[in-house]
């Protein structure tokens, strides 16, 4: 953890990682920022609206240096112990923005996904909820060092799954959302607070060269 974040004050970046205005994702980061609240944990939501940035190119990053949208979410993610994404699924993937956004922000240094422990959820209008985007979603972020919690959520026919006070419409689900992210809080302040519960995760052990393009999550 960075030294300037205090262990009893935890920070969780929780981030909706849709464009549309209207999207289920949203409303379910929202739901999930209000339980990590009830964590007693401070809450920093934010929509990728927020964070405005072109595609990845090599030639852009020599030329302009990071899009201001990358370094902003770079700050949001380092000042955090631990964040939440809500995610769309596109075609049974991570949806371009999303995976845009990871690129761009591996680039700063220190690049900031390192050690930072993340919960992934999703919303979709299918049956299985947007869950194969999520696994798709685990693999650059673990690439990257964070530890992804286990288990995840998935809402399935998400554009009938809310009620109009923001709950999830089946309890079932709203239990195990609840479930979910008290598992999750209680992972993020045993990290914080037990520092002799801390690790080193490399997920893959010496694979480096000295191109700055390989290198990955020993930076």
């Amino acid at each position: 953890m960075d030294a300037d974040l205090a262990p009893a004050a935890i920070r969780v970046l929780v981030f909706g990682a849709a464009l549309r205005t209207d999207s289920t994702n949203a409303r379910l980061a929202s739901l999930a920022a209000g339980l990590v609240a009830d964590s007693g944990a401070e809450v920093d939501l934010a929509r990728m609206r927020d964070f405005a940035m072109p595609l990845y190119d090599g030639d852009v990053e020599d030329a302009e240096g990071l899009p201001p949208g990358a370094l902003a979410l770079s700050e949001r993610i380092r000042q955090c112990h631990a964040f939440v994404i809500s995610s769309p699924e596109y075609n049974a993937s991570v949806p371009g923005p999303l995976k845009n956004a990871i690129d761009w922000v591996s680039r700063v240094r220190p690049q900031p996904f390192k050690t930072k422990h993340a919960l992934l959820l999703s919303s979709s209008p299918s049956m299985i909820g947007g869950n194969r985007g999520l696994w798709a979603l685990r693999v650059p972020l673990e690439h990257l060092g964070t530890r992804v919690y286990p288990d995840m959520f998935s809402l399935p026919r998400a554009h009938e799954g809310f009620t109009d006070d923001g709950r999830l419409a089946h309890p079932g689900a709203q239990e195990q959302l609840a479930e979910t992210v008290s598992g999750f809080m209680r992972l993020v302040c045993a990290d914080v607070r037990f520092v002799c519960l801390h690790r080193r995760w490399y997920e893959f052990p010496g694979d480096r060269t000295d191109a700055p393009v390989t290198q990955r999550v020993e930076d």
